[in-house]
């Protein structure tokens, strides 16, 4: 928690839930990578909080952003950012999102299919793309490699067909999940692609970029690497495979931009011990799976909680959403402690919540508001 949210939590007191985010917490992280990675392009990754705040501040840092709709291609531009600024980075699109973001100046696409190599050459004549290579994903929190991606075999073959269809074949990306606990996985991953880099360029393809995701961790309930320790071992291996001839690198952070600068408050419904042989309390919050909390879904993102009664005696929570649907529980196996005096009608804030919160937030599900967004 910032002074400043503090400071907003003291003074308004807002209806719960809520999220609180400082800004300028945003502008300290994008920062901080920044000088972790000084040879990088920074594309914002927009589907963890597109709030117009957050996308105004990194304009004005000269950020670029990578964008998985059309909707978030115009939230970019609506911000003020540049279209060559934007990259349209989801590998699944609609004609009619291929078309509109090619007419607003858009040049930039991912793909990783043939089927989407032909929608992007028939309706972005000329745009640079990048095709996206499958690779580990262990040691992410949230995994993301069965979805996409090309395999090196494919991916080899797709890049040159697109330079035949008269696309630009600009480059290749990876992504190693997202909250990556391990440097491994970027160091594994640069060495998978780095080769499929090379046989292109030396077949005669003008590659010239190397994507290499996202994924980078915010600190929840367990101590995570520093970034200048994936700014190092990613600049280790880029060296490693292609000594001083390094292609233009590109990243993609979402979580690690917004992650920390943003709380949810929450108020807690109700504290029942269902069972008197079992010292087990199941802790019912006003927001859960449905409110935003998505990521909590197989217990794999864990979020720090604080309460009114931290310090006193504590014992083991089940804790749980608002709604009326079983699958509503975000903690049962995690292991979680929370204050024995904590009851009905007190506020605790879940730490760390400044991403993918606002945006998995359903739209009235038992009837319930949406979450609330303060940007200060």
């Amino acid at each position: 928690m910032t002074p400043k949210i503090a400071r907003f939590l003291a003074q308004h007191q807002p209806a719960t839930p809520c999220l609180v985010l400082d800004v300028d917490r945003v502008e300290d992280n994008f920062r901080t990578l920044r000088d972790a990675l000084p040879l990088a392009r920074i594309y914002y990754a927009v589907k963890a909080n597109p709030a117009p705040q957050v996308l105004e501040r990194l304009v004005g840092l000269s950020s670029y952003f990578d964008a998985a709709s059309i909707e978030e291609v115009e939230f970019c531009l609506d911000a003020g950012a540049a279209p060559e600024r934007i990259s349209f980075g989801n590998t699944i699109k609609k004609v009619s999102a291929i078309r509109r973001a090619h007419a607003a100046g858009v040049t930039m696409f991912a793909f990783d299919c043939r089927e989407e190599l032909w929608k992007l050459a028939e309706h972005a004549p000329g745009a640079r793309v990048y095709c996206r290579i499958l690779v580990e994903n262990e040691g992410a929190d949230w995994p993301l490699s069965r979805k996409f991606g090309a395999t090196i075999e494919g991916a080899r073959e797709l890049m040159v067909e697109a330079g035949e269809r008269g696309l630009d074949p600009y480059g290749l990306s990876f992504h190693v999940g997202s909250q990556q606990t391990t440097t491994r996985a970027y160091e594994a991953a640069i060495g998978k692609v780095a080769m499929l880099f090379t046989d292109l360029t030396e077949a005669g393809i003008n590659l010239r970029m190397m994507n290499m995701g996202g994924g980078f961790p915010t600190r929840y309930r367990d101590d995570v690497p520093e970034i200048d320790r994936f700014g190092n071992a990613i600049m280790m291996a880029m060296t490693e495979h292609f000594g001083n001839n390094l292609p233009e690198m590109v990243v993609e952070p979402g979580r690690f931009i917004v992650g920390d600068a943003g709380l949810v408050q929450a108020e807690v419904v109700l504290v029942s011990q269902r069972n008197r042989n079992n010292p087990l309390r199941w802790v019912y919050l006003d927001i859960g799976r449905f409110g935003g909390l998505a990521e909590t879904e197989g217990e794999s993102i864990k979020y720090r909680i604080t309460t009114p009664h931290d310090g006193r005696k504590m014992g083991p929570v089940a804790i749980a959403g608002p709604t009326c649907d079983g699958a509503d529980i975000m903690y049962e196996k995690s292991n979680y402690h929370l204050p024995l005096a904590l009851t009905s009608g007190d506020r605790v804030e879940l730490l760390s919540t400044g991403a993918y919160v606002t945006t998995y937030a359903s739209t009235r599900f038992n009837g319930f508001a949406p979450l609330a967004e303060y940007y200060l």
